[in-house]
């Protein structure tokens, strides 16, 4: 091998040298918890503890979890758990930190140091200094202990209810609380004379929230945890309080700041997030490098009383009776905050009240004026909208008035010839009268419908049969239609229907509803123009429905076809159907407009509630 060649070998081992030095050392860190998942206290801290330890360390570190409870590995033998922690680090290095947490995880751990990892640092978290007992710590072990003082949370129960004759203490019946009731049965002696104290390990859940439902009067509850019930079912804290807080008949007392805000009104406290900090910080110097031996905190004690302002107000215990130096969460803005407003208001409603009158009178001036200009807004866009409608009908109208006059010319040249050649009878002659009557007659109906239709009027609302309403609408387009060759289809609903609206401007959206369709159907092949009229009176309402067998409605339109000034037609203003629309409104109505699935499109037009009223033929 050349120079070259032992000269590149050297400087790849040394790059990989300084690579593997600038990489940071993981830390690894075994967490073994006393139960699983579902206990608030321990859940609070586990989460705690993650965060703290993690940004108070200068190196990355991983964290596994385990729990050693039965909840966690479901009827193991302690030798399968124990099997089962060292496999979780058989492809990895073994843990630098060892940490339990709660009582029943300190003990697993003590009895099993030597399976596991003899060497590691043992950091006992979140133990009542009851479980550790007269055994001392090892060379390798420290502890974060506390001192749950649940004879100070019964003094204040009695202190916020001074006629409490009974407490009700719920512990489950896992190994937890097994602990618990053998250890308090002994601290709870001394109130043997004023107080009686009942259990719940021997219950289900169901039995518990009905045992808790009618506990006599003067019972206070003490939550210490409930994750097993008689039968072994597993239950999480938060669905426990839930329950209990909705169904109690008395309130509910715990001695972990976890508890705090969910339903229970407090007492002396334990301090979670003090517990995991100070937890933390051990852990920190442990895994920094100092022996475990030399890491040495006091146990935690519970803090001031604390209590919920909510729950306090809910059974009635005044603020009084609470203990010098209490804490109260939650609370309510006081009277002066809460009614600060109204109490400034009312000091200034006296100085200021001709003004808000004044400003009161002046508001409904103009809501009166913008109502009024409202209203003249809608008869000028109407009698506009109804002007290019029959500007559109000139020819229409030309073309449907010549009929009957040119009839009446016809008779009046006939009657002119009979008479000068002296051949007229009187049976002829009556004929001919009656006929130029009668088409006389045709053309002045013809010139009042359009004349009407042409007036210019406000919202005048009376009785009108919707039907006569279409049919008047009918007519008016009915030349135009022909000279289009449209075929239309008129269904009308069997049942008279009578509504309180404007014959006009209802008679004005139908046409314009028409003449859109005349205009859609205007592309396609003479045998395809159709137009469908179609009424349905139902029990609270009536519903138009003008269907078309044209091009349908473009998909720009779609949320815009109502818009003003939006429209497909190059001759068009695009304001027709927005009247129609406040037309409807005003007579609180709808109008919608949809794509037939065969071609086409529909526009329907439905009228409400106390309008609408209806018999049959």
């Amino acid at each position: 091998m050349g120079s070259r060649s032992y000269a590149a070998l050297a400087f790849w081992l040394v790059l990989c040298a300084a690579s593997s030095d600038a990489q940071p050392v993981v830390r690894q860190v075994l967490v073994l918890q006393s139960v699983d998942r579902g206990n608030l206290p321990i859940d609070r801290f586990t989460g705690n503890f993650r965060v703290d330890l993690g940004e108070g360390l200068e190196t990355p570190v991983n964290i596994t979890q385990i729990s050693v409870a039965t909840t966690g590995l479901v009827g193991a033998p302690d030798q399968a758990v124990v099997d089962y922690i060292r496999s979780s680090f058989a492809d990895r290095a073994k843990p630098d930190l060892i940490v339990t947490i709660g009582g029943p995880a300190s003990l697993f751990a003590r009895k099993y140091r030597q399976r596991l990892f003899p060497d590691t640092p043992l950091l006992l978290a979140s133990v009542d200094q009851r479980y550790l007992g007269d055994a001392p710590l090892g060379e390798n072990e420290s502890a974060v202990a506390v001192v749950n003082d649940f004879s100070r949370l019964v003094e204040d129960i009695l202190q916020v209810l001074p006629e409490t004759t009974q407490v009700f203490v719920v512990t489950g019946s896992g190994v937890i609380g097994q602990f618990w009731h053998r250890e308090l049965e002994n601290d709870f002696k001394r109130f043997h004379n004023r107080l009686t104290f009942i259990w719940s390990e021997d219950l289900t859940f169901q039995e518990l929230l009905r045992r808790s439902a009618s506990l006599p009067k003067h019972t206070a509850i003490v939550y210490l945890a409930f994750s097993t019930d008689a039968q072994g079912g597993a239950y999480a804290d938060e669905r426990v309080l839930a329950d209990l807080q909705a169904t109690a008949n008395a309130p509910l007392f715990a001695g972990q700041s976890a508890f705090l805000g969910t339903g229970v009104v407090g007492g002396s406290m334990l301090s979670i997030d003090d517990l995991s900090r100070s937890t933390a910080e051990v852990a920190i110097q442990i895994l920094n490098g100092a022996p475990a031996s030399t890491v040495q905190v006091p146990p935690q004690l519970p803090g001031p009383p604390t209590f919920d302002w909510r729950e306090l107000r809910r059974w009635n215990i005044p603020e009084s009776r609470l203990p010098s130096g209490s804490i109260v969460r939650y609370r309510g803005p006081s009277l002066w905050r809460e009614y600060r407003g109204t109490a400034i208001t009312a000091a200034g409603a006296l100085v200021i009240q001709s003004l808000l009158i004044v400003a009161l009178l002046h508001q409904r001036r103009e809501r009166q004026r913008a109502e009024l200009e409202s209203r003249r807004n809608l008869a000028l866009a109407a009698d506009a909208s109804r002007r290019a409608t029959m500007s559109a009908l000139t020819s229409s109208i030309a073309h449907e008035l010549s009929q009957p006059l040119s009839a009446m010319m016809y008779n009046a040249h006939a009657l002119q010839l009979m008479v000068t050649a002296n051949g007229a009878y009187s049976d002829t002659l009556g004929e001919i009268l009656a006929d130029i009557q009668t088409q006389g007659l045709r053309a002045t109906q013809i010139i009042d419908r359009h004349r009407t239709m042409l007036r210019s009027r406000q919202l005048d609302k009376t009785p009108i049969d919707i039907h006569a309403v279409i049919t008047e609408s009918l007519a008016l387009v009915a030349q135009d239609m022909a000279a289009r060759q449209i075929e239309t289809t008129v269904n009308l609903s069997a049942k008279r229907c009578v509504i309180s609206g404007d014959q006009v401007l209802l008679q004005q959206v139908l046409v314009n509803l028409l003449m859109n369709a005349m205009d859609a159907v205007a592309e396609t092949p003479p045998a395809r123009r159709h137009i469908t009229i179609r009424t349905d009176v139902r029990a609270d309402d009536v519903e138009i429905s003008v269907s078309d067998t044209g091009t349908g409605l473009p998909a720009e339109l779609d949320g815009t076809l109502f818009t003003p000034f939006v429209t497909t037609k190059s001759h068009g203003l695009g304001i027709g159907l927005t009247i129609a629309r406040t037309i409807i409104a005003a007579h609180g109505g709808t109008i919608d407009a949809y794509n037939n699935p065969n071609g086409g499109a529909t526009f329907t037009v439905t009228l409400r509630n106390s309008a609408v009223t209806h018999a049959l033929h």
